[in-house]
């Protein structure tokens, strides 16, 4: 387990506190709006077994430091891989020569320490044993072989990482976080009568590796992997046209996020780009909609103590009962806005700037039971498990393809289909939710989202819902 951020950097490069205010101050301090240095040591592993056999076995280390300085909307951005103070103190005057305007702004105040304790480990994902995750890695694929004739090839992955970070301002405040994270996946190929199909599943989270043996958890994760294959031998053709669609909790979660979620981060309505911008306080939903993001919660892949600058995550109410309240922001938007900091300021690593990313973003339960949201659509579609999907933010408009979708006929789940698409528009959809569940449930832990070349990890939910009126696309009308 790596040890506490201030006294692991201080150890392991020398970077005390007292040598970051100076390194800070004297590059920065009353030259800037803002500034902020961003260490990072990661430590990471991954592990395919592939053909009976691991393929892939592999240990990283990184280290580096980012420095930002902020004058008005102009950003400067300097990182490097050698965490020596003279190279530091090169970052810190080369990020503030792009973002000098000649700022007489005073550096912004930042508040205390941290108040999660979301994902204390006694035993980090990485320090487990070699030999116990390449075991794991043999019995799934095994298990999967034996539930299943039809198998022809397994896959299974786990990837783990630990992470610790330290984010220091000029004004002499520090904040740190060590984060374990870890996921495991499993896919598998099935074949009948010369037809091939793949079904995949997985979790994880800020979890242990015991995490996957609690509850059998790796058989369940390999079960549905093989069910899902299983049922895509005899999936029928989508249907087409505008119909009513159900999506199923959790995972579907995942077109909310595309749809809506990124609609809602700060930059782009700063930026008036976003279909929600300038809408704050107006109805965008129905009645029934209420969207949170929420980076505390305990253990989730989403959560962090604080965000990348430094800010305490929190939750925050995004739509409540469908009237538009809030934006997720990192420290830069939320100045040029006039609002706080919401602990959504996020990158990829220390050679990214932060900018306004989701952590866990899920629509709240409702009061309707799932079976009768079911039973109240005569034909429709219920799709229970989405793979890739495109989104303009600027209108709204999405396509998602359902990687797992049944037909609903007569209010009752019926045939399996393949190849539909949803095709709609996010604040359009979100008005047309009529019915919630009471069955709100979050991923399993494999989230990871996209925005302008950076990648993290997310979390989604969602209850089960009826949206009246989506366009499918399909191969049969």
């Amino acid at each position: 387990m790596l040890a506490r951020p201030e006294r692991f950097f201080e150890d392991r490069f020398g970077l005390t506190s007292s040598a970051l205010e100076r390194l800070l101050g004297a590059n920065l301090a009353g030259r800037v709006d803002h500034a902020d240095l961003f260490l990072e040591y990661r430590i990471s592993e991954e592990l395919t077994l592939e053909e009976g056999a691991v393929k892939k076995a592999a240990r990283h280390v990184s280290q580096g430091a980012g420095i930002r300085a902020q004058s008005g909307e102009r950003t400067g951005y300097a990182h490097t891989d050698d965490l020596a103070l003279p190279n530091l103190e090169e970052a810190a005057r080369q990020a503030r020569a792009i973002a000098d305007q000649s700022s007489t702004s005073a550096v912004v105040a930042v508040g205390p320490g941290r108040p999660h304790d979301l994902y204390t480990l006694a035993e980090p994902p990485v320090t487990a044993a070699l030999d116990r995750k390449v075991a794991l890695l043999l019995e799934i694929d095994a298990a999967a072989r034996a539930l299943d004739p039809r198998v022809k090839q397994v896959i299974a992955s786990l990837g783990s990482e630990d992470v610790v970070v330290l984010i220091a301002t000029p004004s002499g405040w520090t904040v740190g976080d060590v984060r374990p994270l870890t996921r495991l996946n499993v896919s598998v190929i099935v074949e009948e009568n010369g037809k091939r199909e793949m079904g995949g599943y997985g979790g994880g989270g800020r979890v242990a590796f015991d995490f996957f043996l609690e509850g059998d958890r790796w058989r369940r994760f390999t079960s549905e992997a093989v069910r899902q294959a299983a049922i895509k031998l005899h999936a029928v053709e989508a249907p087409a046209g505008e119909m009513t669609v159900v999506l199923g909790p959790g995972w579907p979660g995942i077109l909310l996020h595309e749809a809506v979620g990124h609609g809602l981060e700060g930059d782009f309505n700063r930026k008036q780009t976003s279909a929600f911008s300038g809408r704050l306080g107006q109805k965008v939903a129905s009645d029934l909609v209420t969207v949170v993001d929420d980076g505390t919660i305990a253990n989730r892949r989403g959560s962090l103590n604080v965000d990348d600058e430094g800010i305490p995550t929190r939750r925050n109410v995004l739509i409540d009962h469908g009237v538009l309240v809030g934006y997720m922001q990192d420290r830069m938007n939320a100045r040029l806005m006039g609002v706080e900091p919401t602990g959504n300021g996020r990158r990829e690593s220390y050679a990214h700037p932060p900018m306004p990313r989701m952590t866990n973003t899920f629509m709240l339960a409702g009061e309707d039971d799932p079976a009768d949201i079911i039973g109240s659509v005569p034909r429709g579609l219920y799709a229970v498990n989405f793979g890739g999907g495109q989104v303009d933010i600027t209108n709204g408009k999405f396509v998602f393809s359902a990687s797992e979708a049944y037909l609903i006929e007569g209010g009752k789940v019926t045939r399996p289909v393949k190849g539909a698409t949803l095709i709609g528009n996010g604040p359009d959809a979100l008005t047309r939710v009529s019915r919630v569940g009471h069955d709100l449930k979050m991923d399993e832990g494999v989230g990871t989202c996209g925005k302008d070349g950076q990648s993290v990890p997310v979390g989604v939910g969602l209850p089960t819902i009826r949206i009246d009126g989506i366009t499918v696309g399909g191969t049969q009308v």
